[in-house]
Order: structure tokens, then sequence, then C-alpha cells
């Protein structure tokens, strides 16, 4: 899939790179997950967001959270995070817990976007969920989505899932994308590859680096 990618068909997707996720205090954090891992892919992603930038790919960012009143929160979500220790909506040392506008809502400076760049905000763990991504990408013709991002289990498997379904051509960026639990992580990737690439293909950074680098 690497010598088929060209700039105006391609977008890099990062998903969820934000506070509540990667950094101290946030949702992540709260609910005792290692943000030191979730953390790990950053120098990876910030080597490929400026190459995709060189190169003229569509770069659109996500993050997941909710309205403050909590009306898109379902039920099942909620009682899911009060059991993880971290319930949405409460207090933490960055605001309310994944809610929209609060400062751990907002991505890592590390990975911020440019103003040209869309940013996706979504209740759920898709990006495609409740959310105008593909008509986004339908407008501009993209047929090839590079993901990376966290948790690779959770968001960037319920992304890369959904994707595939909708026909588009995926690519994973294996040190790209994290998880607090490692076994998870290998797991997620391994599925990716069964059946002739049931969910696309996987790449390293350096590889699609160098692919990016060779469009004149």
């Amino acid at each position: 899939m690497l010598s088929a990618l060209t700039p105006d068909r391609c977008a890099l997707l990062l998903i969820d790179m934000q506070r509540d996720f990667c950094a101290p205090g946030g949702y992540a954090d709260m609910a005792g997950l290692d943000i030191q891992r979730l953390r790990a892919p950053i120098a990876a992603q910030q080597a490929l967001l400026a190459a995709a930038r060189r190169s003229g790919l569509l770069v659109v960012h996500t993050r997941e959270g909710h309205r403050a009143d909590l009306s898109d929160l379902p039920a099942w979500k909620r009682e899911r995070a009060q059991r993880s220790g971290a319930p949405i909506g409460t207090s933490g040392p960055m605001g309310r817990l994944l809610i929209r506008g609060e400062p751990g809502h907002q991505l890592i400076d590390e990975l911020a976007p440019m103003e040209s760049e869309p940013v996706i905000d979504k209740p759920g763990y898709s990006a495609f969920a409740h959310t105008d991504l593909e008509l986004l990408l339908a407008n501009r013709g993209i047929r090839y989505l590079i993901i990376t991002g966290v948790t690779t289990e959770v968001c960037v498997s319920s992304t890369l899932r959904a994707a595939v379904d909708l026909g588009f051509h995926c690519l994973t960026v294996s040190d790209a994308c994290a998880s607090p639990h490692p076994a998870l992580h290998d797991a997620a990737l391994a599925m990716i590859g069964v059946e002739g690439g049931i969910f696309g293909e996987l790449c390293t950074a350096a590889e699609l680096i160098e692919r990016l680098e060779s469009f004149p």
C-alpha cells in the first residue's frame, strides 16, 4: 500500500492525542492508566506530522469528549467510566474529565494542529461515529488513511474497523500508536494482517516517512 500513496488522496489521522489521555491529571491518569506508555509514540508522530505537512497531506486530529451537560454520554459509558475510577464529567487537575472545552480535552502541545488542519470532536470511540469525518474525507477525495494515536485497542481499532467498512484503504503505523496494555497493543496490531490484511496493512513511521519524502 505504501507504493500506492499519493498526497492528494491520502490523509494522516492523529487519534485522541489529547491531555486527558497523555498528560498527568487527565482522564487516563485518573483511571490509573500508564500515561508514559501512551506518550511513547509522540516522537514518531511528530516526525510523521512534519513529513505529512511537507508532502501536502491532509492532517486530521480527533478528540474524544462530551458536552458539558453530558447529554451525549450513554448510560453504559457513564457506568463503565465510574467503574474505572474516573467518572466522566467529574473535576480533575485539568478540569472536568473528558468534557469539551476543558483544558484536559485539548490536544497536547507537541502535536498542536495548524489552523488549516481539521479537529474532529467525537463522543465515542470511532472517529466516524456521530461526526462529519466521512464527509470531510469524501469532499477531499481521500481514499487512503494513515492511522496513528491512542489507544491501539480502543479508539484506534474502532476507527480503523469503521474506515475499512466504509471502503477506505488503511495503513496503521505500528510505532505511532500506543496502549497502556502492551499485550492488547500487540494483539490489536496482529489482528490487522490476518486473512490477507483484513483491516489493511501495517508499517513503521520510518518506512512511511521514507515514502512521503519520495513524493515529487
